[in-house]
């Protein structure tokens, strides 16, 4: 019975309380039904100025890359011929070095130093504005030094390198400026990625208000990383085979003057007394002696050269690029209709809140 008693009592205070809820629900909502032409003129308003940024807001413009990246193999199982060729001081490869792995190349596209070489660049080959003097004016930065005189005749050259500036001021400046400029690229302009995780592929995107310049700063961009991955991935190899190269070169040579010492001491004894062949055949097998040792020793160098030569090719990346940009470039624009719709839901929006905290803090104070 006691059970039965708490149930029939909690069942109405339950139902008072409902009853509550949809009163209040509907007290708010004929409060804001009375506001209606504020929210509505609040929406208009908002829609308008969401037009009027869909007419004033440039297109923005995106250069895309896509590229295949295949690293070299590694020069591993050479066997006598690595022992041969440490024997004349050269290092034929196959280390796991992993230091440039594939994925490194995206970190490269980030790096200042890529980044202020392409702002070096010059837009085009008839013209000698470098890149960043575009984008300083399309960026508006330029316009935003009237009030920095030290600012205002600071112009930068095609192909110029800011570490070799003399004047140490004058430096400093061109630095703090390249830092901002590529700040703001890897922030809003620059994007680079693997679209699958398990390919080889690679993206680069570009993102900016004019057109000339997303596509030269992308093609630039590409060429220079790509050809600075593979020349330090190479490095080491290449080091090697320019220097066998080079003592391949110096056997041949005295292997060669050894070859015409011979032939020249011949020459020079034509009617030798023949109780004196010390003076011609000392000297001529002196030659020969030295021109035997050195075909063996310059037959193992070539042989050694060659396989190094293959080691080189082995460990070179393969870069192939499958996409590049093409005028006319995607273009991101914004939608005058979407624009409308979203510019009177988030000021509509702003109107009832604005309302319902106005009533609210009224009846706070009312009581």
């Amino acid at each position: 019975m006691t059970n039965d008693t708490v149930n029939n009592k909690s069942a109405p205070d339950d139902e008072i309380s409902l009853k509550e809820l949809i009163l209040k629900i509907r007290e708010w909502w004929q409060y804001l039904w009375t506001k209606k032409w504020i929210i509505i003129a609040a929406g208009l308003i908002g829609g308008l100025l969401g037009l009027g940024y869909a007419f004033i807001k440039k297109p923005i413009y995106t250069a895309t890359t896509t590229f295949v990246l295949e690293t070299g193999e590694k020069s591993g199982g050479l066997g006598s011929l690595a022992g041969l060729a440490s024997m004349a001081g050269v290092d034929l490869g196959g280390g796991g070095g992993g230091i440039f792995q594939g994925d490194n190349i995206l970190e490269l596209y980030k790096s200042r130093t890529m980044l202020e070489k392409t702002l070096l660049s010059p837009i085009d080959s008839n013209s000698q504005q470098p890149l960043i003097e575009r984008y300083l004016e399309i960026s508006g930065m330029r316009e935003s030094w009237e009030k920095k005189p030290q600012l205002q005749n600071l112009h930068f050259k095609s192909g110029e390198v800011l570490s070799q500036i003399r004047d140490e001021q004058l430096r400093r400046l061109k630095d703090s400026v390249v830092s901002k400029v590529v700040e703001d690229l890897n922030k809003t302009a620059l994007g680079v990625a693997k679209p699958d995780k398990k390919l080889s592929i690679i993206k680069v995107n570009v993102n900016s208000k004019d057109e000339i310049f997303a596509k030269r700063f992308n093609e630039e961009l590409v060429d220079n990383v790509n050809e600075f991955y593979i020349q330090t991935k190479t490095k080491k190899s290449l080091d090697n085979v320019n220097i066998l190269q080079h003592k391949t070169d110096s056997v041949r040579a005295v292997m060669n003057g050894a070859i015409y010492s011979a032939v020249a001491v011949a020459d020079a004894t034509p009617n030798a007394n023949p109780t004196r062949q010390v003076q011609r055949v000392a000297p001529i097998q002196r030659a020969q002696f030295s021109a035997e040792t050195n075909k063996a020793v310059l037959g193992e160098m070539v042989k050694n050269l060659e396989m190094s030569k293959m080691a080189l090719l082995k460990e070179t990346p393969l870069i192939q690029v499958v996409d590049e940009p093409v005028y006319p470039l995607n273009k991101q624009v914004v939608g005058k209709i979407k624009a409308f719709i979203i510019g009177s839901i988030i000021f509509a929006m702003l109107a009832i809140i604005v309302v319902v905290m106005k009533k609210f803090l009224f009846s706070i104070i009312n009581l």
